[in-house]
């Protein structure tokens, strides 16, 4: 990776430690609810470009069922919520790997484990994985002028000026885009600029923006729920369904965490009999495995 002004290596120090892991309460052990349907839920086929081979009885829609009584919101077609829906998971329950291939330490946090790359750096942690997939939403759609994300300075990183050839370019507290490379808008081009985002970019930029949510029965796929700091944490809404007498709803979480790790399904440590489903009525602390958060975190693109 190349190497910046020991002003803007500080930067990167920081954001590194951005996800770093806060007490959390002692886990209860989960039933797995996991199975595979009879028959894939028909859909449109989405896009995922890292996928050498897609399995439609592998994904989230398949293999995650709604609560005893709840049914799956309806999506909009070619929308984020539909593209995340129908992600791909990995066969079973296996060990979520680290960057460098080690088990994390922590294993009965997750319910399943995403079929995405974590890459070969410790870059992928929690907020990066909620760039990533928001970010491969909108390249499979492309959009790309929608691929934009803030460096922990502020400054504006645009995939539009990335695949144009142009570099940023840093200046003391001062980032500029530089012409370095020729035009390129294949993937392996666009993993490199990912790569640049998650190495200065964090939750503390992530959360300034996203917009707030004011309710969390207001949730959808795709929203957010971070705290933006020095530490901080995030972790995305996969799915919601909807108790269609009462309107109620409940949805499902995934995350990254310290060091980067394979994005994972997250279990409801504290109400064992929905998980990996968590009910919007949890009070005014939302408690995952591993870390909590306010009713006033959660977020939306």
């Amino acid at each position: 990776m190349q190497r910046y002004t020991y002003c803007w290596a500080l930067v990167g120090i920081i954001v590194w430690w951005s996800c770093r892991q806060s007490p959390a309460p002692p886990l209860v052990p989960a039933p797995d609810p996991i199975a595979p349907t009879a028959t894939p839920i028909a859909r449109p086929t989405p896009h995922y470009a890292w996928l050498a081979r897609y399995d439609a009885a592998q994904t989230l829609a398949a293999r995650i069922q709604p609560p005893a009584g709840y049914e799956r919101v309806a999506t909009e077609s070619g929308s984020f919520a539909e593209w995340l829906r129908y992600l791909p998971l990995k066969a079973g329950k296996p060990d979520v790997l680290l960057w460098n291939g080690q088990p994390k330490h922590n294993q009965s946090a997750h319910a399943a484990v995403l079929q995405i790359d974590v890459g070969d750096k410790d870059l992928q942690q929690c907020a990066d994985a909620v760039m990533r997939l928001r970010a491969e939403y909108l390249w499979s759609a492309k959009r790309y002028s929608d691929i934009q994300f803030r460096f922990t300075s502020g400054h504006n990183a645009p995939y539009t000026q990335w695949k144009q050839g142009y570099r940023p370019l840093i200046s003391g507290n001062k980032v500029s885009w530089v012409k370095k490379a020729h035009p390129n808008s294949d993937y392996a081009n666009f993993k490199q600029y990912l790569q640049q985002i998650f190495t200065y970019c964090g939750t503390s930029s992530l959360s300034k923006e996203l917009h707030a949510v004011p309710n969390p029965t207001q949730i959808e796929a795709g929203d957010v729920w971070i705290r933006g700091g020095f530490p901080g944490h995030a972790v995305v809404v996969l799915d919601v369904a909807q108790d269609p007498n009462s309107g109620e709803k409940r949805f499902l979480l995934a995350q990254s965490y310290m060091p980067a790790q394979e994005i994972h399904l997250l279990n409801n440590p504290n109400n064992p009999a929905i998980s990996p489903w968590y009910d919007t009525n949890f009070g005014n602390t939302l408690h995952t495995p591993e870390w909590d958060f306010d009713r006033q975190q959660l977020k939306r693109f």
